[in-house]
């Protein structure tokens, strides 16, 4: 069972908090090499390297990997009427956030004339990855999609690994969320080799290449999406699930304990994390999770998450320490159960998302609260975002000055220009002020 350590009357400082919190080994270096052949063969056979890793790692024999219209439509009409109302609602509420995210644009006017506008302009096309393997994920095509679809995306093109179960064509839950959300271009593509398709596309399937991939995916897709940085953008690191608690004593343990299986349950790698200055409350804590770990659906997952090296109950001197663990480990999911939240709020810098309060549980967010689940893990929360529709967007500044605006910068622009040694720069202002060239342009 999952680890109770007690770290009550240690030197915890903000200097030393990093060594005390559980994190996972993402495993070995030969990934990156792997990955580095998966990429290169598809870059350079297309199709027939596709087909090849479709047989080798997803058993699908004679890959074909479009997915038409009709096999959208047809997955959309068989959809079961319960599940379609609950993507549809959050298809809703993804949408609401998302759109009352966007950036609003600023121009600066100076008072001596010329203006500077900051604009928001989103990429042409993207590509969205959406994992197979121990589930179904149509709420990862919900999070990537409508963010993409709110930044003002025109093509948005979709990967998903084909499965031998449903005769090597893309699970039909994924296919009709895809159909609801209007993504008309869909391809039966997995792994690495998914990857290396979206960034330098298959002229045999038509597939262009995008100019951003986003998508939670296993090791391989993560390191492949790292490899392709810089062909493409990429969204944030998304490994193994991760969820920390800072809970007081006023927090219900039951609701803490089935908060932590519920992410237990993803992945074995997944990291689960209490952090509290409540010995009681950890006790109570440990005792519902082994009743919980036990009766779970997916008990033997669950349980071997709890009990892997990157998830312990923490009990510390204070909530002040929990914030420092908490910051510490920047994890995916915080949620934050004390009496006083919003005291501990403004502190806490490091995490990809913040579920306040007895009834925001994590897996409110993974479905339906709005938010986008699609955030970085392994610690990246420190420097980096989750899914938005910003990931879709490129900044631009658009600079506008008259004669007259110039004028007012021009001599400094000229010292500057001479003491980097980079007279033409100079030149480039003083031919516009010279007598023999005035009145030549408006």
């Amino acid at each position: 069972m999952i680890r109770l350590t007690d770290l009550r009357g240690l030197n915890i400082t903000p200097g030393s908090v990093a060594s005390f919190v559980p994190r996972v080994s993402l495993g070995s270096s030969d990934v990156h090499e792997v990955v580095e052949e998966l990429l290169h063969a598809v870059r350079q056979g297309g199709l027939s390297a596709l087909v090849e890793q479709a047989a080798k790692f997803d058993g699908v024999d004679n890959l074909d990997p479009r997915i038409g219209s009709r096999e959208l439509s047809q997955a959309a009409s068989q959809l079961d009427k319960t599940l379609k109302a609950a993507i549809q609602e959050s298809i809703r509420r993804v949408r609401l956030a998302s759109e009352d995210s966007l950036p609003a644009g600023a121009t600066t006017q100076f008072h001596t004339g010329g203006s500077v506008t900051m604009r928001h302009v989103p990429v042409e096309r993207a590509g969205v990855y959406v994992p197979g393997g121990k589930a179904v994920y149509p709420s990862s095509v919900i999070m990537n999609v409508v963010a993409a679809q709110a930044a003002g995306v025109k093509e948005i093109v979709l990967v998903s690994p084909p499965q031998a179960e449903h005769g090597g064509r893309i699970h039909p839950t994924i296919l009709a969320t895809a159909e609801l959300l209007g993504v008309s271009e869909v391809f039966a593509l997995g792994g690495a080799g998914a990857i290396a398709a979206l960034a330098w596309g298959v002229p045999e399937l038509d597939l262009s290449p995008v100019s951003v991939i986003t998508g939670p995916g296993n090791q391989y897709v993560a390191a492949a999406k790292r490899a392709v940085r810089g062909v493409v953008s990429i969204d944030s690191e998304a490994g193994p699930s991760e969820i920390a608690i800072i809970a007081d004593s006023t927090a219900h343990p039951e609701f803490v304990a089935a908060d932590l299986v519920s992410q237990a349950e993803h992945d074995e790698l997944a990291s689960v994390v209490l952090i509290t200055d409540s010995w009681e409350l950890a006790e109570r804590v440990t005792l519902s999770l082994e009743r919980r770990a036990a009766e779970a659906e997916n008990s033997d997952r669950v349980q071997r998450a709890l009990e892997g090296e990157q998830s312990a109950l923490m009990v510390c001197d204070s909530l002040e320490h929990s914030v420092w663990l908490s910051n510490a480990m920047a994890p995916e999911h915080l949620q934050v159960m004390v009496e006083e939240p919003e005291k501990l709020l403004p502190r806490l810098t490091n995490a990809g998302a913040i579920f306040v309060g007895n009834y925001t549980p994590v897996s409110a967010g993974d479905y339906a609260a709005g938010s986008n689940h699609v955030l970085p893990t392994h610690g990246t929360a420190a420097f980096s975002s989750g899914l938005s529709p910003m990931t879709f967007l490129k900044t631009q500044q658009i600079v506008d000055y008259d004669k007259e605006a110039l004028s007012h910068i021009a001599t400094h622009v000229e010292n500057f220009a001479r003491a980097e040694n980079l007279p033409a720069h100079a030149e480039a202002i003083a031919v516009r002020f010279r007598s023999e060239n005035s009145g030549e342009v408006g």
